[in-house]
């Protein structure tokens, strides 16, 4: 990594699924550093659902070291029970950087759709299609994953308003 490099990690939360995808940024050059998924037991009760994402989440902050996290905002849908669970999640997911000192920015899906593939409205596949073309060297291997270092792509694109957004709070 060179040292000017601004290093990234991207997150796409979820409770049964949550991506993580780590980039180098050195000006408007991205680079692939490590991506994975973090699978919480489906079967077992939400308190150790979610401290079982908390330590797959720190050992990645951790093994990687970032400077920045960025987190998709939540999808909202008709479920309110759904719903709830994907925001406990969000917390922890949004918690764990926290902790680390690390500033955490947040963006819209369509937001991080368009600044990748150049469509608020992509499906997944072409979000995985560019994911290939942006970070040649990437090997996502679920869908949360490509996910999660689409939105490390989009803070690489828009953290300088995202960090002037937090200094007018």
């Amino acid at each position: 990594m060179d040292l000017n490099a601004i290093r990234i990690l991207g997150l796409d939360p979820g409770l049964r699924r949550t991506g993580w995808g780590v980039i180098d940024v050195l000006g408007s050059r991205l680079s692939f550093v490590a991506c994975g998924t973090i699978l919480p037991p489906e079967a077992g009760e939400m308190a150790e659902r979610l401290a079982f994402l908390h330590r797959g989440l720190v050992d990645v902050l951790l093994r990687f070291a970032p400077a920045e996290a960025a987190v998709e905002e939540t999808f909202v849908n008709m479920n309110p029970s759904s719903t709830l669970k994907l925001g406990q999640a969000r917390g922890v997911v949004m918690l764990a950087p926290a902790q680390m000192g690390l500033p955490v920015a947040e963006y819209a899906p369509l937001l991080v759709k368009k600044s990748v593939v150049g469509a608020g409205r992509a499906e997944k596949a072409q979000v995985r299609m560019m994911i290939g073309i942006l970070l040649p060297k990437a090997t996502p291997e679920t869908d949360d994953a490509s996910d999660a270092l689409a939105i490390a792509i989009t803070h690489a694109h828009h953290r300088g308003a995202a960090a002037r957004a937090r200094a007018a709070l």
